[in-house]
């Protein structure tokens, strides 16, 4: 704390203008601090600054970048169920055109060749069932061949807040159904249903769709036709999920940032009237300081007088 000393006619010393220089220098000191604050934009620029408010920030910033990493997840796990849910609904659409040719070659007006060309013309669109399978791919894994799983941390915390995404009909348990078409007798959860069987229907034996088991054929796809939906429905549910989650993370960074940005930010109009007030006094410090430097001419004459 400065002191208004003053030295009576000593020269050897000059109290008042080191009060001055001393007193400039903290002037020079404020003006290169509130500089730095309102080119940076930040209260606090190193540790010194603020010691509470640092340790704060950066615990701040910390969890700002885990919720982001968090959100990121979220975003992959709604292509996820985004991809899937798009390639079930064209299979669904695909086995429902299975249904209406397997449900006209039921009819008794229609004789063997056109069952056969019906069978022909659903095992075509069997095929296509395997290229949508094939094709509905995410991160290199088809999502719909029994093959896909992987798990997505949702949330802050890993060991509450993992949602693991997989997509395998072949259980009834599970909403799991594998839709691969190639070598799968279980088609869509249904036990015994196999698509290829469309392609060995012949004039010779109509196989699935002869008059003793066309009705089993039809409530099979029915069933397939069902699961599918229900696994659709469940991927929805899934997305519903994950766009709750979504919003609350964006508010959560959102609220972060603000906290952080309350503790760490400079307030410019503050800084920018402490600035002018620092410029004040260090102009005001240097006409002190030339000032207090001219008493010493003074005593001096009393020497060449």
């Amino acid at each position: 704390m400065p002191l208004a000393i003053f030295g009576g006619g000593r020269i050897r010393t000059n109290t008042p203008a080191e009060n001055a220089y001393n007193a400039l220098q903290a002037a020079n000191s404020n003006i290169a601090l509130r500089q730095l604050r309102l080119s940076t934009g930040k209260r606090i620029n190193s540790p010194a600054d603020d010691v509470a408010g640092y340790i704060t920030s950066r615990a701040l910033l910390s969890r700002v970048g885990s919720l982001r990493s968090a959100l990121n997840a979220v975003g992959d796990a709604k292509n996820v169920t985004g991809i899937a849910m798009d390639g079930l609904d064209n299979i669904a659409s695909l086995i429902t055109k299975i249904k209406e040719a397997t449900a006209a070659a039921a009819s008794g007006a229609l004789g063997t060749d056109e069952k056969v060309s019906l069978a022909q013309a659903a095992y075509r669109l069997a095929e296509q069932i395997q290229t949508v399978v094939n094709s509905t791919v995410f991160g290199g894994k088809e999502l719909l061949s029994n093959t896909f799983s992987g798990d997505f941390v949702i949330g802050f915390r890993a060991d509450n807040s993992l949602i693991t995404l997989g997509i395998d009909l072949t259980t009834a348990n599970s909403f799991v159904v594998n839709v691969n078409v190639q070598g799968n007798t279980d088609f869509a959860g249904v036990a015994g249903l196999d698509l290829t069987s469309l392609n060995a229907v012949s004039t010779t034996d109509l196989g699935i769709f002869s008059s003793t088991q066309i009705a089993t054929t039809l409530a099979s796809l029915a069933s397939a036709l069902d699961n599918i939906n229900t696994m659709a429905s469940f991927l929805g549910g899934i997305t519903n999920r994950l766009e709750s989650q979504e919003v609350a993370l964006q508010s959560q960074i959102t609220n972060y940032n603000a906290a952080i940005s309350r503790i760490e930010d400079a307030d410019v109009a503050l800084e920018q009237l402490e600035l002018i007030k620092a410029q004040f006094l260090q102009q005001s410090s240097v006409i002190s300081l030339a000032q207090a430097n001219q008493f010493p001419q003074v005593f001096l004459q009393l020497l060449t007088g």
